[in-house]
């Protein structure tokens, strides 16, 4: 007799099976574009974080819980010095000397932790991800950073007759214009995206680098758990639960698109085009593409 737990694992593993065949079926279609580089660098392995102990590697991806996995490795990574996850402050789960990435490594070290550890990464529907994005970084007050570094660019580059208090704050970004920044083919060769809206295919490399699981925003909970699972904690620590009102939704990521037209919505699909298509998310019935 086969356990329910058994099952239900069996049929977890399924899932992750066709989630990884989409990933690498995607890849070979798209090897144009997905492999432009055949080899990455160390610089390209600062958002694989690893954990030594229990030989994982766990690939972040900002807006897509990834305080909270940041939270969980420093527990693992922490010898006892944290037991829960949640009494560690936001602030310093992103201090990046409390975890180690790959790229600190030497390339024998890297290679072999690459062939040996379990990879994963968490991924999340591409334009809730960026409008959750777009409100975090531009329309929260305290973001000040994010106003002075990109807001003021933003708002020159896009607004006509800005003030000139709009170009020395650069608080108060319309959606609108940063979807014109983001399209805008000067931005992309000026420098790469910030990793909040860089798309994942470029901050965790899929095509290059084999992930054993890839865990989805949309049932964080029980792909969290599944990991912690397979890496052997799963009896001591479980993903932290909690009710987000301020989380970006479909219907609100909806209402934003509403003033996008439609070519720069085509544009922006272009965009974020190959984690649509990697990470199996339908094209949005709220799009109005050329």
């Amino acid at each position: 007799l086969v356990s329910p737990l058994q099952l239900e694992l069996s049929n977890t593993a399924v899932l992750h099976q066709m989630r990884r065949d989409q990933v690498t079926d995607t890849c070979r279609a798209n090897s144009a574009v997905s492999r432009k580089r055949r080899v990455l660098t160390p610089n390209d392995l600062k958002h694989l974080v690893v954990d030594e102990d229990h030989e994982l590697i766990y690939c972040y991806v900002p807006k897509v819980a990834c305080t909270n996995w940041k939270r969980l490795m420093m527990v693992l990574t922490g010898r006892g010095k944290y037991s829960d996850p949640m009494e560690i402050p936001a602030n310093e789960a992103h201090v990046s000397a409390n975890l180690k990435t790959l790229n600190q490594y030497s390339i024998p070290e890297i290679n072999h932790r690459l062939k040996s550890y379990m990879k994963f990464l968490f991924v999340r529907e591409p334009f809730e991800r960026l409008v959750s994005a777009y409100r975090n970084k531009f329309t929260q007050k305290y973001n000040t950073s994010f106003h002075k570094r990109y807001g003021t660019k933003i708002i020159r580059r896009q607004r006509k007759n800005a003030t000139q208090e709009a170009l020395r704050k650069g608080d108060d970004v319309k959606f609108e214009e940063f979807v014109a920044y983001l399209i805008d083919p000067h931005t992309q060769r000026e420098e790469p995206f910030n990793e909040h809206w860089q798309t994942v295919y470029s901050l965790c490399h899929p095509c290059h680098i084999h992930y054993d699981l890839v865990g989805k925003y949309e049932t964080l909970e029980e792909d969290s758990n599944y990991v912690l699972q397979l890496a052997g904690v799963g009896s001591y620590l479980k993903f932290p639960t909690y009710a987000k009102s301020t989380r970006t939704t479909d219907e609100m990521t909806t209402e934003f698109f509403q003033n996008i037209s439609s070519e720069h919505q085509t544009q922006l699909y272009e965009v974020y085009k190959l984690d649509f298509l990697m990470f199996n998310y339908s094209v949005p019935s709220y799009l109005k593409l050329e």
